[in-house]
């Protein structure tokens, strides 16, 4: 799967994804729900595995397995959602499996459709989006209308990890006195929780922190900054923390206009993703990023911000 998206070209403002369906009964009839997650975060889809059991976990962890030495964890979004799922699609059902903030964790999907290519600006923010099923409209990232003006929802698949307790960012205190910077930085995340710990981070390093939630937004406040300081920007906003997936425009677009403008080509720029594959870390580069990160390592975000700033500053 990983080597999919490699056709797409930095800067292209394209995400393609794995369209999957979830059907739900609803007394004679059965509905269909349309899904879509990031290609980047799927290593291999597959026939269901034979599960060892956990015992003392929620109905929905349906169990373990052994790929390749590696253990996985198995999730069933239909029970999750609290979808009534018919027997017929259960059985027949494949698991996605997924690798982001560099676990691997499996989905259970009734039916792994195709792989779409969307362009990020035809993804629409989700918070609008009221609970499907039993679940939380807070759980989709962003919706995309497909053929027959159907909608597909994005999972927001890190919320749901977290939500389970199989993930927690690290999100440590900053030693007393080791870094003490100031200025400003520009954080870009579509994600609230994600802003939240970026922000504490950034601030107990002593920077003043401006928050956008996608690209678009990202550029009309560096246009904003700009008639504020003219051309002592770059030495007021020291960085660009931005994540890469983002609605109406993602991160690497977001970077690559960046790079192409005189007046903030010289703003330095670390991206901070959920998407762990080796990938997305060049594609980070070709797009200008100093670092790439993946969410949420406290010290090793405190180290890496440190050392593209005083790169900057020197």
């Amino acid at each position: 799967m990983k080597g999919h998206g490699d056709i797409l070209k930095v800067g292209t403002n394209e995400m393609e994804l794995v369209d999957f369906r979830i059907f739900k009964r609803e007394g004679d009839a059965i509905y269909e729900g349309i899904y879509g997650v990031n290609v980047a975060k799927v290593r291999e889809i597959i026939r269901f595995p034979k599960l060892t059991e956990l015992p003392g976990v929620p109905p929905f962890i349906e169990g373990i397995f052994d790929l390749r030495g590696v253990v996985i964890p198995v999730v069933n979004l239909a029970k999750w959602m609290g979808v009534d799922a018919p027997e017929e699609m259960a059985r027949e059902a494949r698991v996605i499996i997924t690798e982001f903030n560099n676990i691997l964790i499996g989905f259970v999907v009734h039916e792994a459709k195709r792989i779409r290519r969307i362009n990020w600006k035809d993804i629409e923010p989700a918070s609008f989006v009221s609970a499907q099923g039993g679940m939380d409209g807070s759980k989709i990232t962003g919706v995309t209308r497909i053929e027959d003006d159907t909608v597909l929802l994005i999972l927001d698949l890190e919320g749901v990890v977290q939500e389970l307790g199989l993930f927690q960012p690290s999100s440590g205190k900053l030693e007393e006195g080791k870094y003490q910077f100031s200025g400003l930085v520009l954080l870009l995340d579509d994600s609230a929780t994600a802003r939240r710990i970026i922000k504490e981070a950034l601030e107990q390093m002593g920077f003043d922190v401006i928050e956008g939630t996608d690209g678009e937004q990202g550029l009309k406040i560096l246009e904003d900054l700009y008639q504020k300081y003219g051309s002592d920007l770059p030495s007021r906003l020291r960085l660009i923390a931005s994540d890469i997936e983002m609605p109406l425009m993602d991160g690497f677009h977001f970077a690559a206009n960046v790079k192409d403008d005189d007046r903030f080509r010289m703003i330095p720029i670390v991206f901070n993703s959920s998407i762990s594959d080796h990938f997305s870390e060049i594609r980070g580069k070709e797009a200008g990023g100093e670092a790439y990160l993946v969410k949420f390592d406290s010290n090793l975000f405190y180290d890496e911000v440190a050392r593209v700033v005083r790169a900057h500053i020197q």
